[in-house]
C-alpha cells in the first residue's frame, strides 16, 4: 500500500475470505486504521467457488516461491512463469467438498435456529 499505484489511489479494494485473520468484525477497522483508502470486501461464507484463485496462489507459493531465495525480481518472475507452464500441463479440476446438499443442511439448521 506504500508503493504506486496503491499509494496514490483514491480507493483500493481488498477481496478477502472469512478466515480469522480477515474476520468481518475486526479486519475492516484494522485495515482502515492503517490505510484510509482501503476497503475490505469479504467473500460469502461457504463460497469456495469464489475463492478458487486462493487455491492456485497457495500452490504457487508452496511449490515455486518457497524458499524466497530470489536474487532479483526477474528471477522471481522466471520461476513463476516456469511454474505456470508446468502447472498448466498437470492441472486437474479442484474437487469442491461443500456440496449443494451441504448448503441445504446448513440453511435448514439456520432456519430452525430462528426464534
Amino acid at each position: 500500500m506504500t508503493q504506486p499505484p496503491y499509494k496514490t489511489a483514491r480507493r483500493v479494494v481488498w477481496i478477502v475470505d472469512n478466515g480469522s485473520a480477515h474476520h468481518p468484525a475486526t479486519f475492516p477497522a484494522r485495515l482502515a486504521g492503517r490505510h484510509e483508502h482501503a476497503i475490505a470486501v469479504h467473500l460469502p461464507t461457504h463460497a469456495s467457488w469464489l475463492s478458487q484463485i486462493e487455491l492456485y496462489f497457495s500452490i504457487l507459493e508452496r511449490k515455486a516461491l518457497t524458499p524466497r531465495d530470489f536474487a532479483t525480481r526477474d528471477e522471481m518472475a522466471q520461476r513463476i512463469l516456469a511454474f505456470e507452464q508446468r502447472f498448466s500441463t498437470l492441472a486437474q479440476p479442484f474437487n469442491w467438498k461443500f456440496t449443494a446438499e451441504d448448503l441445504r443442511k446448513r440453511m435448514r439448521s439456520l432456519t430452525l435456529s430462528l426464534p
